[in-house]
């Protein structure tokens, strides 16, 4: 039997219903309905019951969704319900920034190695981790279990360092440099660039400021 292809819009919302189910396990709240799942995330209810309905039957008509139960089997659907280990290459600002978010240690990605290039930072600490030089990285990323490598590197050299990462036999990543990076089809990689996040900020701002001006002269 041919599994369903999940969407990436779907794989997005089950990580705001994670979070929402968090809080509301926090909170105490034992059951949840598709409703308030759908309000909370601004969705509609037939909208979380299609994205639950891909990985099985939840919760019972009429009684709602049991808050616990539901959080753990979506954080086993998402494959969070365990630790994974991180390296990430590229101390600079956001490299830095990254080795001390907590939320990664919470989610159950654990920072196990740090590299870099620079003769100056090789060797220094962050946050309990010792900086390694990048070019002995196809022998310490293996060594320490290294399964998600997360680039923080200049653009220039970005596709040089992705290349030494795919080499190593690392097939997770998360690219923070400002460009298109080339992989293997076997690899996958996501790209987080904070330019277009902002530009599509300044989009909304600009086009609502330009509707409410058109509403009002029409």
């Amino acid at each position: 039997m041919e599994r369903k292809r999940i969407s990436e819009s779907t794989i997005h919302r089950l990580s705001l219903y994670l979070r929402t189910l968090a809080e509301l396990d926090a909170d105490g709240q034992a059951t949840v309905s598709s409703k308030e799942l759908a309000d909370r995330e601004k969705l509609t209810p037939a909208q979380v019951r299609k994205d639950l309905s891909f990985f099985g039957s939840f919760g019972t008509r009429g009684l709602g969704y049991p808050v616990i139960e539901l959080k753990d089997k979506i954080a086993r659907i998402l494959g969070v319900n365990r630790t994974w280990n991180v390296a990430v290459i590229g101390v600079g600002n956001i490299g830095s920034a990254l080795v001390s978010y907590k939320e990664f240690a919470r989610q159950g990605f654990r920072i196990v190695k740090i590299f870099d290039n620079d003769q100056r930072k090789i060797g220094s600490n962050h946050k309990g981790i010792q900086v390694s030089d990048f070019k002995d990285f196809a022998d310490e990323a293996p060594e320490a279990g290294v399964e998600i490598a997360i680039i923080a590197v200049p653009g220039p050299i970005a596709q040089y360092v992705v290349d030494d990462v795919v080499r190593a036999g690392i097939k997770a990543i998360l690219n923070f440099a400002p460009v298109n990076l080339r992989v293997p089809a076997d690899v996958y990689l996501r790209n987080e660039n904070m330019s277009m996040e902002l530009e599509y900020l300044s989009f909304a701002m600009v086009n609502n400021h330009v509707q409410k001006k058109t509403r009002r002269t029409v």
